[in-house]
């Protein structure tokens, strides 16, 4: 699907780890360039502010050359720039929107400030073409977990619900530390998930007992469900039990997409909308998919999902919303 207008815009997006430079026109997308500062950060167990604002300083312009070339473009062929502003690492923040600024000043083009999350769900029409009808999306990283009700992505999504505490991808991060796996934890336990007995043991699921359903029916929390974890490791270390670890790891993932789904399911029920969207980087997790496609089916809710290589933070999701937004004639930020 094409839009009418076919703006040519480059997206720059520097929230966290990964230095993400995007070219697209309309919703085609021609270039998709990142560079990441992960293994940086490996040896750290999470991420380090100082280390991912110097890793964007030095990334920003070789990425930018790439995506260009790519895209077989040049810098004057561009009709506008768009950048995340928020939320994210501010200094991390600080090196895309600097690079941004200087470049729409220095070309006299409109610049699109844009928010990271709305970037997150706008990614999803460069594969599935225009979303034509209310949606709601669920968007799963290591920085948030989040419910949003999506009418018109160009003026922002509302959020019905968040994490109280930790986001998923955190909860995977340290539950993969736990269990002796590298950083980041999300695509290990995923792929030892396979290997194991989901009902090895039933851990709790956050916020979803009738009393929290009432003040919470959308949020989540996941800090209960890693304590859990943790203490039944500890126990069964103390008893001399050995771990199953791909066991532990299907049992864990369970419990963690089983709330998402449940819950992204009732906020589709609750609006009365027929299409669930995820998003994020934790949306590349195979148990994630393949569970909120079942729930979904039954429901007879259409399931949106983005490639996986657009899952995770990337310079093309905040091109894609600074197109839409262009189309759409929603003003810019900084306009020429």
């Amino acid at each position: 699907m094409m839009l009418m207008n076919e703006p040519l815009v480059l997206g720059i997006e520097t929230s966290c780890d990964e230095t993400g430079v995007g070219i697209v026109r309309g919703i085609d997308l021609l270039a998709d360039s990142l560079a990441t500062s992960v293994d940086l950060h490996a040896r750290f167990g999470g991420f380090i502010p100082e280390i991912a604002s110097r890793a964007h300083v030095e990334a920003m312009l070789p990425t930018l050359e790439r995506a260009l070339a790519e895209a077989k473009i040049k810098l004057s062929d561009l009709d506008a720039i768009a950048v995340t502003r928020q939320p994210g690492l501010v200094g991390a923040l600080l090196v895309g929107v600097a690079a941004a600024e200087g470049l729409a000043a220095g070309l006299g083009i409109p610049l699109h400030h844009v928010d990271h999350l709305d970037s997150h769900i706008a990614v999803d029409v460069l594969e599935n073409g225009l979303l034509t009808e209310p949606a709601v999306a669920l968007l799963v990283s290591g920085g948030h977990t989040s419910l949003m009700f999506v009418e018109d992505i160009t003026i922002g999504a509302e959020i019905l619900g968040t994490s109280m505490d930790d986001a998923a991808g955190e909860a995977y991060d340290k539950i993969a530390r736990l269990l002796g796996l590298p950083f980041p934890g999300g695509p290990h336990i995923d792929r030892l998930a396979t290997e194991g007995n989901s009902e090895f043991v039933r851990f709790p699921r956050g916020l979803t007992a009738p009393h929290d359903l009432v003040e919470h029916r959308f949020d989540f929390s996941f800090s209960g469900l890693k304590t859990s974890v943790a203490r039944w490791i500890e126990t069964k270390e103390k008893e001399g039990i050995e771990i199953s670890v791909p066991d532990v790891a299907a049992s864990f993932q369970e419990a963690v997409v089983d709330v998402l789904t449940s819950k992204a399911i009732d906020a589709c029920h609750e609006r009365g909308v027929e299409v669930l969207l995820l998003g994020g980087g934790v949306a590349a997790n195979s148990r994630l998919r393949a569970l909120a496609q079942e729930r979904a089916q039954a429901q007879g809710i259409t399931l949106r999902v983005p490639p996986r290589k657009l899952c995770t933070d990337n310079g093309a999701m905040v091109a894609a919303l600074g197109s839409l937004r262009m189309s759409a004639g929603r003003p810019a930020t900084r306009q020429p």
